[in-house]
């Protein structure tokens, strides 16, 4: 693979090492700086000549400073003549700015996407996008992955004969199908109202949840304030034992020690999109980084992504 390049912005250079290992490719290094005014400058320290070049950049916090250092990493492949730039995005932090919900109000998934795109983009390579439709706001290839096979595998270590998966809400319900399907488990969802950023209302669970261990699944967690609302309507309902599973775990403002202070919580699971938070007693990290190897050399090689999607 002589002809493949990678490169890592600051966000998570950890998952960038782990993807290169897996590829056996080494991960060449990104000189970042800073002029007297604030300004970010950024030096690629490897060719880039006719190379297929992929950059490996979560948008995570200081969000807007990896993502101006993203759009710089980009200028700089194409004006050193890449052959193809790859964005390799494993949390896409814009993406739940998806829709007109009030008036005057910005579409920053749209916007950062076409941005990616003017900078150099040829093509993203991301994970569990927060809602489907933002898929369709790039004007490039996307090839879009998701952790629900890392997740199954994971719990089916354990006993699921009497396991339902609950989504916190109805846009989440397809992909909460999809895993409980996976995992031969039954399927509920929660009916929610979100009124703020911190401040939602689960009125109901839709489903047949009493008795049960549950297996909550989101796309992200942050301040995890969806995630406790839904468990007091589950407490309410006598479920047995709860599991929280999650692709980004970015568990902001002690949303992980709240969490992991509820007796029913057993377990929380979360993967490697983002920088994960030190492990705990009921914390568990998943590495996908063998998934966006073996999707990177995919893309080099020109196979088939769509098959890392089969049944574990």
């Amino acid at each position: 693979m002589r002809d493949i390049t990678v490169f890592s912005g600051s966000a998570h250079p950890e998952l960038a090492e782990e993807i290169c290992s897996h590829l056996g490719v080494p991960l060449h290094p990104v000189r970042v700086s800073r002029f007297a005014n604030d300004v970010i400058a950024v030096q690629l320290q490897a060719n880039c000549r006719e190379r297929d070049v992929f950059l490996i950049q979560p948008l995570v916090p200081p969000t807007q400073e990896h993502l101006v250092e993203l759009l710089l990493m980009l200028d700089a492949a194409r004006g050193a003549s890449a052959a193809r730039i790859t964005v390799v995005l494993p949390h896409y932090a814009y993406a739940r700015s998806d829709k007109k919900d009030a008036p005057r109000i910005s579409l920053g998934a749209r916007l950062v996407a076409d941005l990616m795109v003017a900078a150099g983009a040829g093509r993203v390579l991301t994970m569990t996008l927060h809602s489907p439709q933002v898929h369709g706001f790039f004007s490039v290839p996307v090839d879009h992955l998701h952790a629900l096979r890392e997740l199954a595998a994971h719990f089916s270590r354990h006993d699921l004969s009497d396991t339902v998966v609950v989504s916190p809400d109805l846009g989440n319900a397809k992909e909460a199908a999809h895993f409980a399907r996976l995992i031969g488990a039954d399927v509920a969802m929660g009916a929610k109202q979100r009124f703020s950023d911190d401040r939602v209302v689960i009125s109901s669970v839709i489903g047949d949840v009493e008795g049960k261990d549950v297996i909550i699944l989101d796309d992200e967690i942050a301040k995890g304030s969806t995630v406790i609302e839904l468990l007091d309507r589950l407490r309410e309902r006598g479920v047995r034992s709860v599991r929280v599973a999650c692709t980004h775990g970015l568990f902001s403002d002690g949303a992980i020690e709240r969490l992991s202070a509820l007796p029913e919580v057993k377990e929380i699971v979360c993967t490697n999109t983002v920088p994960p938070p030190k492990p705990g007693d009921k914390l568990t990290v998943l590495s996908i980084a063998p998934a966006l190897a073996e999707a990177m050399r995919r893309i080099h090689f020109g196979e088939s992504v769509s098959a890392l999607f089969g049944t574990p």
